[in-house]
C-alpha cells in the first residue's frame, strides 16, 4: 500500500489520494469478490474484459472512499510490486486509461490518507448508484470461505505442517479421500493443531472432486482455477466453485473448505488419482503473466 502526497488520478470532480490498488483480472483478482472472475467483475457492475482492470482505492478531498477503475493492467502491476518492495511508486494514470469512478470501496482499506475527514462513503448526489462496500465476513458464507482459502494459499507450510502424513495411507485402489479436518477461525486464519479422526467417504469432498474433474472436460469461467508460483517445479493450485474452494499444490496435497462445514478445512489424502487431477487442472488454469 502506498500514500500520495499529492492527487492522483480524479475521482468525481476531485483529485484521489491514492491509498491501494489491486488487480482485477483472469488469474488474479481479489477472490472475496467472487468464485470467478467474471464474478467479480459483476460484483462490481463492471463487463468481464479479457485483459482485465487495475482498481485504484483511495480518497477524495472531501475524505469520500471512490475506487477508480482503469485499463492500464501493467501500470497498476508495477505499482504494486514497487509498494511490495517497499518502493514509492506515483500511481497516476492517463486520463484516458479510466474507465470509470465507482463510489465506496469493495474492499476493507485500513489506512487513510492525511490531512483530509475519515472515510466516508460519497454524499448520493456525487454519485450515480449506491456506494460499494466490503463484502460481509463476519459469519460463515462464500466470502469468508474463499478468504480462508487465501489464507491457505499463502500460509501453505503452516498448514501442512499441521497434517501427519500417516494419516493419508490410502489404499493402491483408492482414489484421494478426505482426511483429518483441521478447524479455521473466523477471517480464514486456522487455531490450535488438532485434527479430528480421518473421514472416509465425505461426501462433500466427492461433489468437490467430481466438480473439479468435469472442469478439465468442460472449463469453467474464467478464474475458477487459478495457478500460481510455488517452491520447486511445483504450482500451487486455486480451484472454486459454487459452496467449495480448493487449494493444492501439485507436487502434494489439497485442502478444501465448504459452505456446508463453517470454519472446516478439509485435507485430501494424495492417493493414486489426485496427482492427475491436478496436473489436468494445472494445464487448464490460468496464470498471471
Amino acid at each position: 500500500m502506498a500514500g500520495t502526497d499529492d492527487g492522483a488520478v480524479a475521482a468525481a470532480d476531485d483529485a484521489l489520494y491514492v491509498l491501494t490498488a489491486v488487480l482485477l483480472t483472469p488469474a488474479q483478482f481479489p477472490s472475496v469478490l467472487g468464485d470467478d472472475y467474471p464474478e467479480a467483475c459483476a460484483t462490481l457492475g463492471l463487463a468481464s474484459r479479457a485483459d482485465g482492470y487495475g482498481l485504484v482505492l483511495g480518497q477524495d478531498g472531501d475524505g469520500a472512499r471512490w475506487t477508480v477503475v482503469i485499463d492500464d493492467v501493467s501500470l497498476v502491476a508495477v505499482a504494486i510490486a514497487s509498494w511490495d518492495c517497499g518502493l514509492e511508486y506515483d500511481l497516476s494514470p492517463d486520463e484516458q486509461a479510466i474507465v470509470t469512478a465507482l463510489p465506496g470501496w469493495p474492499l476493507a482499506v485500513a489506512v487513510a490518507a492525511p490531512g483530509v475527514p475519515a472515510p466516508h462513503d460519497p454524499a448520493p448526489e456525487t454519485a450515480d448508484q449506491p456506494p460499494l462496500s466490503p463484502p460481509d465476513t463476519s459469519v460463515w458464507g462464500p466470502a469468508q470461505r474463499r478468504l480462508g482459502a487465501d489464507e491457505i494459499a499463502s500460509q501453505w507450510g503452516e498448514w501442512r505442517q499441521r497434517i501427519n502424513d500417516d494419516e493419508f495411507a490410502v489404499p493402491a485402489d483408492r482414489g484421494p479421500t478426505a482426511e483429518p479436518s483441521a478447524r479455521a477461525e473466523e477471517g480464514g486464519e486456522g487455531h490450535g493443531d488438532e485434527v479430528a479422526p480421518p473421514k472416509s467417504g465425505h461426501q462433500g469432498i466427492r461433489r468437490v472432486l467430481a466438480e473439479a474433474r468435469a472442469y478439465v472436460d468442460s472449463p469453467p469461467p474464467l478464474g475458477r482455477v487459478r495457478s500460481t508460483f510455488a517452491p520447486g517445479d511445483a504450482r500451487t493450485l486455486r480451484a472454486d466453485g459454487p459452496g467449495w474452494s480448493m487449494v493444492a499444490r501439485t507436487d502434494d496435497i489439497a485442502f478444501v473448505l465448504l459452505d456446508d462445514e463453517p470454519g472446516e478445512v478439509l485435507p485430501i489424502g494424495r492417493g493414486p488419482e489426485l496427482p492427475g487431477l491436478l496436473e489436468a487442472l494445472d494445464k487448464m488454469a490460468v496464470r498471471p503473466l
